[in-house]
């Protein structure tokens, strides 16, 4: 459950869509909250909810046909409640979103220094020569090499990791207090993932910003993540603290993913089976069809209480609730980790051109 004290908590989030084949649920009673100065992953399959987990938090999903419900705090204000002029001052200000794919967010009829100073001067009153230097400022703190220079270029002369980079430096025009992360390495290649994964870093202690990142990579989560959430067809499976669940993973489904991991003597694939249709969702847990510990007990009825497995790390599975038998999935040591159940480590990379 969310902490009081946390910048953003969410509680019982629900999205789901109008479609011509019926309602189709994304997010169903999702909860997840972020603290100042901390990195929260949400991890999962494609097409588990996490982006329309995250785009619901300021509202910027489509609705109609998108319906979103439950609570949304941040700082204490119910941002599911703001009416829309309310909420406009929190998106880009205090909330800033970074999305997955630098090409289609950026307009290429605009220079990159414009496509700035008109996201400064919508969020700040500011003259244009202020806005200039602003902009150049952050271009140069996002690591853009000859930034003044730069400002007047077109999108398409920038390479993939120079447009993710100007893609940060939009969001943080507003001098945000939470980060938005959508899949923002998954084009890049390791050496340029590694750079923006570091960049996050460094901006991170420099503004104390809290920051959201959605990723299906766990090799990332295991370089950046304090604490993950791990989702699967729109519900909750785990969550905790990064260290307690790559070292001991309790679900079977963060099981099934962390064994995907070279790190884990993987040898190639992914997990059998498909996620289920959101239109129709199973009864019982989400994961059962494709769960080789699936019991009767876990295709029937909802989703699974989570329960608390160790201090702070929660399961949703019948095995640990009353009557169950936790050592049938119960995963000790898992994971590859030094004594301190770290994974991944850090990768010493050097500057690059991206």
């Amino acid at each position: 459950m969310a902490d009081d004290q946390s910048l953003l908590e969410v509680e019982d989030l629900t999205t789901t869509f109008s479609t011509d084949n019926g309602t189709l649920t994304a997010v169903d009673g999702v909860d997840f909250s972020v603290d100042t100065g901390e990195t929260v992953c949400i991890v999962g399959e494609s097409g588990s909810g996490k982006t329309v987990a995250t785009e619901s938090v300021t509202k910027i999903i489509k609705t109609p046909p998108g319906q979103i419900e439950g609570t949304v705090r941040y700082k204490g204000r119910d941002l599911l409640s703001l009416p829309e002029s309310e909420l406009r001052q929190v998106r880009g200000n205090e909330i800033a979103h970074i999305f997955q794919n630098p090409q289609e967010a950026m307009n290429h009829c605009y220079t990159v220094g414009w496509q700035i100073t008109e996201a400064l001067q919508i969020h700040q009153d500011v003259s244009d020569d202020e806005a200039r230097a602003k902009a150049v400022d952050l271009l140069d703190r996002v690591g853009i090499a000859n930034a003044s220079a730069r400002f007047d270029d077109y999108p398409h002369e920038f390479s993939g990791g120079q447009k993710q980079r100007v893609m940060i430096a939009m969001a943080l025009v507003g001098d945000p207090d939470l980060l938005i992360a959508d899949e923002p390495t998954t084009a890049l290649d390791v050496t340029v993932q590694a750079q923006i994964l570091r960049l996050l870093d460094d901006l991170q202690d420099e503004f104390d910003m809290g920051i959201l990142f959605v990723t299906h990579d766990l090799g990332v989560v295991a370089e950046i993540a304090d604490r993950i959430v791990v989702m699967y067809a729109g519900k909750v499976m785990e969550r905790g603290d990064v260290l307690d669940i790559f070292d001991h993973p309790g679900h079977p489904y963060t099981q099934q993913l962390l064994e995907c991991l070279p790190e884990f003597g993987a040898t190639g694939g992914g997990i059998p089976g498909t996620l289920p249709d959101p239109h129709d969702p199973p009864d019982g847990c989400r994961f059962a069809p494709r769960c080789e510990y699936a019991e009767e007990a876990c295709r029937t009825g909802e989703q699974p209480a989570e329960i608390e497995v160790a201090l702070d790390q929660h399961v949703s599975c019948v095995h640990y609730g009353p009557g169950g038998n936790p050592s049938i999935v119960r995963s000790e040591g898992l994971g590859p980790g030094d004594e301190s159940g770290s994974v991944g480590g850090d990768s010493e990379v050097g500057p690059a051109d991206d």
